[in-house]
């Protein structure tokens, strides 16, 4: 009787002990698309930069076949300036998912869709169809990572894709028409079943 409780305690007190690294093997990292918006005019001074964030929805990487989808619901970007007003925050967050900018009733899905992947020294060159406001438009950008994790930015025109960067004050503080994109792709949880 006194062995079996000698090794069930001792059982106990390995999965404790384990416990945190076995969560942390487990743990499924979120794919994520993050957005940088400039601005510029004569009093771009008084406007704000935002940030914003979106998980990715859906998609697929195949190391083997060196083809990437990715799909982003366009009301799932989120406005996550921490220096703006709660009231300023969610006027740009409405009138970045309105009609004026990305029309997100109208174009639900920002889609692309590889047509070649290339190793390049420490990483790959990808190049494929980035489908957004119903405008389609060839990217190619640059991607680091491991099978678990890729990493990469790109930059693109807003209209490019049929979008006036929104101005105010006539024009003297405007969003910039170039962004800059970076995202985190996890492999691993583009294949589990959707939770977000």
């Amino acid at each position: 009787m006194f062995a079996f409780r000698a090794r069930t305690l001792v059982l106990i007190v390995f999965i404790f002990s384990c416990w945190p690294a076995l969560r942390a093997q487990n743990a499924v990292q979120h794919s994520s698309l993050t957005i940088r918006v400039g601005k510029t005019g004569l009093f771009s001074g008084f406007g704000h930069e935002h940030t914003v964030v979106a998980p990715i929805a859906s998609g697929k990487v195949d190391a083997k076949a060196l083809a990437v989808q990715i799909i982003v619901l366009s009301k799932q970007l989120k406005v996550t300036d921490t220096d703006t007003p709660p009231k300023d925050l969610a006027e740009i967050q409405e009138t970045m998912l309105g009609p004026t900018v990305l029309d997100s009733d109208k174009y639900p899905e920002i889609r692309f869709q590889s047509s070649r992947v290339e190793p390049a020294g420490d990483g790959y060159f990808v190049i494929g169809t980035l489908n957004l406001h119903g405008t389609s438009h060839e990217l190619t950008f640059h991607v680091k990572g491991t099978p678990g994790h890729y990493h990469g930015k790109t930059k693109l025109k807003q209209t490019d894709f049929g979008i006036h960067p929104v101005s105010a004050g006539g024009g003297t503080v405007k969003v910039k028409d170039e962004l800059e994109i970076e995202f985190d792709v996890f492999p691993a949880d583009l294949a589990a079943p959707a939770s977000r």
